[in-house]
């Protein structure tokens, strides 16, 4: 049934860490429900800073300080150009509305876990291991991962985590069906300066859960495709 599942289901990497981030979402929930605030306050802080800590962690693979600085203030300018935060917003605020849910973390809670979830070496690498035709091995450990993480997000953000098993299957599953192409221009310097990139925009987004200050981390997701062209150009 495994063997099927995996050889004849295209993306099914990426199926299962959806269904993975579904599945740890309702039993943050049910926790989430059983829990005093306090509980999801203190859960909700200690999300921040590992969220921070990771970001430097991917930061730190960085081998071009310059690929790093023009492709953030690129990217962020790019974003920030077309709005990408405000409509990204907006479709959260749609589909809180259309749920009828009254949690005000909704839309902070879909953004924040959508990034996580997609942003890192790990979501792309997995991609072309699985669409070149591999066993998903990177792809089934990132779900045991993101399981655990889904579960401790919604059980301190609430139900809007849940919903980031959308775009990560879109994102992904488009990524693994591309692969054969992605494959040629994803170098590990490529995938090293996407993932460091990455790794900031990760650590705005830990600075904005602790509300230390708000930064506008979806208007700098642009950054990504920009340290990719300037890695695989210069590297």
């Amino acid at each position: 049934m495994v063997d099927f599942f995996f050889s004849h289901i295209p993306a099914a990497g990426s199926i299962l860490n959806a269904t993975a981030i579904v599945v740890g979402s309702l039993a943050g929930l049910i926790l989430h429900s059983r829990l005093p605030r306090r509980f999801t306050a203190i859960t909700f802080q200690g999300l921040g800073l590992l969220t921070i800590f990771l970001g430097i962690f991917m930061a730190q693979r960085t081998q071009s300080f310059l690929v790093m600085a023009f492709s953030i203030v690129g990217g962020a300018i790019t974003g920030e150009f077309f709005e990408l935060e405000e409509r990204l917003n907006r479709l959260g605020e749609w589909t809180k509305a259309r749920i009828r849910s009254k949690n005000e973390k909704f839309t902070e809670a879909f953004v924040a876990s959508s990034l996580l979830f997609c942003v890192g070496s790990m979501a792309i690498l997995g991609a072309i291991e699985e669409g070149l035709g591999g066993f998903p091995r990177l792809y089934v450990t990132k779900s045991l991962m993101d399981l655990m993480g889904s579960a401790a997000m919604a059980a301190s953000m609430g139900v809007g985590v849940l919903f980031s098993a959308v775009p990560l299957l879109i994102y992904q599953g488009g990524m693994t069906l591309l692969a054969g192409t992605v494959q040629t221009v994803m170098t590990q310097p490529v995938v090293d300066e996407v993932s460091a990139v990455g790794g900031l925009i990760l650590l705005g987004i830990g600075i904005s859960i602790l509300e230390i200050k708000k930064i506008k981390a979806i208007n700098m997701l642009p950054a990504l495709i920009y340290a990719g062209i300037l890695a695989a150009v210069f590297q």
